[in-house]
């Protein structure tokens, strides 16, 4: 008995000796087996092109670095976004992980949790000039650089089936009223005009409102918004916004349902040929090439969101950001962070760019597209993209509590909601979180 006493003792106390050694944030950071290790959280989690080659090259970096331990986690999106954020409240980030520009790097930055790049940018000169003008300064705060974008997010285009358009002779719109036109035979034809999934609540926000806003106020009206400094969200040019958004899910625009149903499943009514056109980001290039039969494949081609008579905004352009980036743990330092940055430089460098644009994929970096090799669809978004420019996504400027209000205040907008509520709660959160 005593014998099984001593030897229940010493498993209990080696348990615990071998537990406090291993000890750490639940990120994979450390060391095994002389290998230097290193965590990464990603949203390269689909079957998508650009996924696939990402995922690709963080093999290919384990298998040309076996002194180095690379563990990767993969999330969709909305789950990212928010874990991430559990993670930061508790200083617990990995080492590396795909973090948005603009609202998510400054609070991250001023949260204490990111170092910035430049030493790494400074020591690659042809890498950090490569980038589109302007590309860096989401991810730039206070004369800091601490990321850079890994590809390029439009993320509000009209994607239209021709065939369904030729079959009731629709004219494919360039005017507002050309649209409501559409929208009405489609409907009079029993066909969906505008496929839309917005149960996870940032779509409408982001592949939408963000460019009909625009429209309307003017960017400049939306930065100034955004610093409460000259202009709020209760202004008259912002409720018309609202009620334009409104006005079309009265028209019919979208099918029942569209808040109870997904991204993935809004893109199925299109790939099924029941919707004449479906609005989202440039991300779904790849999903449509990949995923979409041939018949509606071969019949797709995009346009943007036609302007509003009396707007203030600019006609051709569209919402979106540079894209994401990798943010890199404020805690990292040594050999962890010397094989961090390597890995950092093999996803977001120039291969890793050449790989995301031969993936179907736009970037914000100087790549000429070979277009002999990519899909003619892809070719039509690239040349449309050299004359439209980029305005901001709500999303990117907004701080997140802000953003949850309008996420939310458009889909009760849209369920009959009052546009002058929305604005009033929209006004509140952003006032708050500028100090105001």
């Amino acid at each position: 008995m005593k014998k099984w006493i001593t030897v229940l003792c010493f498993t209990l106390i080696t348990s615990v000796l071998l537990a406090a050694c291993g000890g750490g944030n639940g990120t994979g950071s450390g060391s095994s087996e002389g290998k230097v290790r290193i965590s990464i959280w990603h949203n390269w989690t689909g079957q998508d092109a650009k996924a696939t080659a990402m995922r690709q090259i963080i093999e290919d970096f384990k298998n040309d670095n076996p002194n180095i331990e690379v563990v990767d986690e993969g999330l969709p999106t909305d789950g990212l976004r928010t874990r991430l954020r559990t993670v930061a409240a508790a200083d617990e980030m990995p080492d590396l992980f795909v973090m948005w520009p603009d609202a998510m790097t400054k609070e991250f930055v001023n949260g204490d949790l990111l170092q910035p790049i430049d030493e790494e940018l400074a020591a690659n000169p042809e890498w950090k000039n490569n980038f589109i003008p302007n590309a860096l300064d989401g991810y730039t705060v206070d004369g800091k650089v601490y990321s850079v974008p890994m590809n390029l997010a439009p993320t509000s285009f009209i994607y239209y089936n021709e065939a369904i358009f030729n079959q009731y002779g629709v004219k494919v719109p360039t005017t507002w009223e050309e649209l409501e036109t559409a929208i009405q035979t489609f409907n009079d034809n029993d066909v969906i005009p505008i496929a839309l999934g917005n149960k996870a609540n940032w779509v409408v926000q982001s592949t939408l409102f963000s460019t009909l806003a625009d429209r309307i106020t003017g960017t400049d009206w939306f930065l100034k918004a955004v610093e409460q400094d000259g202009a709020k969200f209760t202004d008259p040019e912002f409720i018309e916004a609202l009620n334009v958004l409104k006005s079309l899910g009265e028209a019919g625009a979208f099918q029942e349902g569209f808040n109870s149903i997904d991204e993935t499943q809004m893109m199925q009514l299109y790939f099924q040929g029941k919707a004449a056109m479906v609005i989202n980001g440039g991300w779904a290039l790849a999903n449509l090439v990949n995923n979409a039969p041939a018949e509606v494949l071969d019949n797709t081609h995009i346009t943007i969101l036609p302007a509003i008579d009396g707007g203030k905004g600019e006609a051709n352009v569209t919402s979106g950001v540079v894209g994401t980036g990798l943010g890199v743990s404020k805690k990292l330092e040594g050999a962890r962070k010397e094989a961090a940055m390597k890995l950092f430089y093999a996803l977001a460098g120039p291969d890793g760019q050449k790989a995301t644009l031969d993936s179907s994929t736009l970037v914000s970096y100087n790549i000429e597209l070979d277009r002999s090799k990519a899909h003619p669809l892809f070719v039509e978004l690239y040349e449309l993209m050299q004359d439209v420019k980029i305005t901001p996504v709500y999303d990117s400027k907004l701080g997140s509590a802000a953003t949850e209000v309008i996420n939310n205040g458009l889909q009760d907008l849209l369920m009959n909601g009052k546009a002058e509520d929305v604005a009033q709660k929209l006004q509140d959160a952003q006032a708050q979180a500028a100090g105001k």
